[in-house]
């Protein structure tokens, strides 16, 4: 429910107490606005309402240990309250609080306050619809500025509208301006710059794919082009004391250095494709709402990693048959951390993670060169044929583990749930984390919505196809007449003129196909329906409509990809 605190200047009781008013309905209809279109984990969500209650609408953006979120509230129409309250409150009327007397408020026991641009919140009972939890009570009796500035998504009017309806009073103004004084820097002022063709799908932390059309231009993805999935701020890391800490073998930790890992190990280099694993989620969006950044098809890309083997730096650490008796997964920590100090983390089998086969890497090369900042500088994890966000970057910490990684991201985030789970009723610990990848295909070319000029006489389609576990596109088929008829494209691992990629062993196909299609025209047709679908060597195949596989985090969306395009006579 909405409600207002009450003016000190009105009720002449001394001190703020907890008894809130209902707003005016002027109040509730500007505070009203739910913000069902933001972006990779800016989504809102409604709930109905019944009678004159009011429900906070919520959601969650999971973008680093605590969760970032947007906030929308559903409106009904309500009474105004007996004691006659106006539609808003003078500032004037409102107490003055000193420094020391909010942070004793910081607990559900003394109630939670917290102060925002010289103002003073009494936030306690929004504490328990707080989608975060108990991460919310980390700023309890203090500021919320730091905590905004590196979940930047909270400065917006609806959420600032939101808080309002909490305040209480003003800070001493002697108090703000120590604060100012000391006022932290934006956590992203260092974030590397960034290809201005990249489409942006949230500026802080920084997420980006690029346009379709330039996609499957190159076998190779540029890695300026490469798409940009960060939870958290870059982080800054020196290469010179750069160590990475391998834990949990008999012999005792391992740290090494950037330079013990290009020199004690061979290195190794593969060929593979990172896709996130809400690559196409828009297409899941224009079925029914999910929560998440909203991705077009481009987040996925095809990179050469260079580096060592995992399976090699562990053997050195002490991996052997005794700890493999008990060993069920290796954890990743990265170097990105949250406002409370904690890493992105996540874990993969042991088996994947030891294998020959598995060629998970530490990488320290990508196509040839040191990896940028944005992609994991100076070291990441490549696992392919699994979802890119297992392959950790900055990676600081390796743990061998007889459990899954403990972190928000293994545990609550990345799963797949049934069409019919919602938001009241969804059980993270029902769904396995997810780790290798549905197969997958694309149209870039030609783009949807585009027109095709009937003279041309035929159609080129271009796109790209790939399956996780290593396994091979086989074939790719297209149709122009949605999907009465089909034809198969022509698949190359490289680049026109260029050789091409050696045939991959069985189980190691990491790398993605780019297929390509020319048609002539089908004849009077005015407007096509292009769809392709891929087949892997198991026979996977993609299904053909979204409603069957929509999940609530718009995840794993691999149905066919269709677009529409115009054909003219001119």
């Amino acid at each position: 429910m909405l409600l207002l605190r009450r003016c000190h200047s009105l009720t002449r009781l001394g001190p703020v107490g907890t008894q809130r008013y209902r707003a005016a309905p002027s109040l509730a209809s500007r505070a009203v606005r739910l913000y069902s279109n933001r972006r990779d984990d800016q989504r809102s969500y409604q709930h109905a309402n019944n009678g004159a209650s009011w429900k906070h609408i919520v959601a969650g953006l999971l973008t680093g240990t605590g969760v970032v979120l947007t906030y929308g509230l559903h409106h009904q129409e309500v009474e105004r309250a007996d004691a006659g309250l106006s539609t808003t409150a003078e500032s004037s009327c409102l107490p003055v609080f000193s420094h020391n007397e909010v942070t004793k408020h910081h607990s559900l026991e003394d109630g939670v306050w917290v102060t925002f641009k010289g103002g003073v919140y009494d936030i306690t009972e929004f504490v328990a619809m707080h989608p975060g939890g108990n991460k919310i009570l980390l700023a309890a009796g203090g500021a919320l500025e730091p905590f905004w500035a590196l979940y930047a998504v909270h400065d917006q009017d609806h959420v600032l509208e939101i808080l309002s309806q909490y305040k209480v009073g003003e800070l001493r103004t002697e108090d703000l301006k120590k604060r100012d004084d000391a006022k932290s820097l934006d956590p992203y002022s260092s974030d590397p710059e960034r290809h201005p063709v990249l489409q942006v799908k949230c500026k802080k932390p920084f997420n980006a794919e690029p346009p379709p059309e330039i996609l499957a231009d190159s076998y190779i993805t540029p890695r300026v082009l490469f798409f940009k999935r960060n939870h958290l701020p870059v982080p800054q890391v020196d290469p010179a004391s750069y160590r990475l800490n391998v834990e949990g073998l008999p012999g005792g930790a391992l740290s090494l250095s950037l330079e013990d890992l290009k020199t004690r190990f061979p290195k190794h280099t593969i060929t593979a494709t990172l896709q996130c694993a809400g690559n196409r989620r828009s297409d899941m969006n224009k079925v029914k709402q999910v929560n998440g950044l909203n991705w077009g098809i481009s987040a996925i890309g095809n990179a050469k990693w260079s580096g060592v083997r995992l399976r090699d730096v562990l053997l050195a650490a002490g991996f052997g048959p005794e700890v493999a008796k008990w060993a069920r997964h290796v954890h990743f920590e990265g170097l990105d951390k949250d406002v409370t100090g904690t890493a992105y983390g996540t874990s993969i089998p042991i088996n994947k993670a030891i294998s020959e086969e598995g060629d998970v890497l530490l990488a320290y090369e990508m196509n040839g060169e040191d990896i940028p900042s944005d992609h994991g500088f100076p070291v990441r994890v490549v696992v392919p044929g699994v979802v890119g966000a297992r392959s950790v970057k900055w990676l600081g910490r390796i743990v061998i583990s007889t459990e899954e990684s403990s972190s928000h991201w293994q545990q609550h985030d990345y799963k797949g749930f049934s069409p019919g789970t919602d938001w009241k009723t969804v059980d993270p610990k029902s769904a396995p984390a997810i780790q290798e990848l549905p197969v997958q295909s694309a149209i870039t070319v030609p783009a949807d919505g585009a027109v095709i000029d009937r003279s041309d006489e035929t159609l080129t389609v271009k796109g790209y196809a790939w399956s996780g576990g290593g396994r091979e596109v086989v074939r790719v088929d297209v149709s122009l007449d949605g999907g009465k008829t089909w034809q198969v494209a022509q698949l190359r691992s490289g680049d026109e003129g260029q050789p091409t990629e050696p045939s991959p062993p069985p189980g190691q196909a990491w790398a993605w196909k780019l297929w390509e299609l020319t048609a002539p025209l089908p004849p009077e047709a005015k407007e096509l329906e292009i769809i392709c679908k891929a087949v892997d060597n198991s026979y996977n195949v993609q299904p053909d409509t979204v409603l069957p596989i929509w999940n609530l985090r718009g995840l794993l969306n691999n149905a066919w990809h269709r677009v529409k395009v115009k054909v003219t006579e001119d």
